[in-house]
């Protein structure tokens, strides 16, 4: 099983959740990526498309990351090699899913529910894959949220789209790290994480509102 695959099976498996889709048939390459979308093409890209009452979907993700996935497995070691292309897998697989989600629950989702939860969701797989400890929160949080930069080509909506999604995630990470990570309360942690990923975008920021 590739790496995008045991990507989603984590994150379906953490959310106790089942989209009832692979992900590898709907992951997309450059040349048929530029088919599709014209603008930019960015290292992750999840094209939506809605035909007819029906929701299409295709995923793109950076071939030479997929290819360095392929040859440093994050399963055996997350490190220097491989973290960044492990981060944009993430974001991406979490696109897609959450994508699903909605659409099966017939609910409307915007691009900053979308960018939020990806942020969560790379915090939170990195520290599990990692070890769900204090230094590795603050190693994490610091590389996410803190030492982030933002692509140049962004317009001002998407920049603050970006900017909003990761100080919020930021909050809500540095309220799991003191209020479970730090004590070890990880199941109820984890029973929160739940609980949030079933908000709506205004569920999540009233939940990080409270929190901070």
């Amino acid at each position: 099983m590739n790496v995008v695959s045991r990507v989603q099976r984590g994150l379906e498996s953490l959310y106790r959740i089942d989209t009832g889709v692979a992900i590898d048939d709907f992951v997309i390459d450059a040349a048929v990526r530029a088919r599709l979308c014209d603008g930019r093409k960015p290292r992750e890209q999840l094209l939506v498309c809605e035909d007819d009452g029906e929701l299409l979907l295709a995923l793109f993700l950076d071939e030479r990351s997929l290819a360095n996935l392929a040859r440093h497995d994050p399963g055996r070691a997350l490190d220097d090699r491989n973290l960044g292309d492990f981060l944009l897998a993430v974001e991406g697989v979490s696109h897609f899913i959450y994508a699903i989600r909605c659409a099966q629950a017939a609910r409307p989702v915007t691009q900053l529910e979308l960018e939020l939860q990806a942020e969560v969701d790379k915090y939170v797989t990195c520290l599990l894959a990692i070890a769900a400890e204090r230094p590795v929160s603050e190693a994490i949080r610091r590389r996410l949220f803190v030492d982030c930069g933002y692509d140049d080509d962004l317009d001002g909506d998407e920049r603050a789209r970006y900017r909003a999604a990761n100080d919020n995630a930021h909050r809500y990470a540095s309220w799991l790290e003191h209020t479970f990570v730090a004590p070890r309360r990880i199941p109820e942690m984890l029973a929160e994480l739940r609980a949030f990923y079933r908000h709506g975008l205004a569920g999540k920021l009233a939940v990080i509102a409270a929190a901070a």
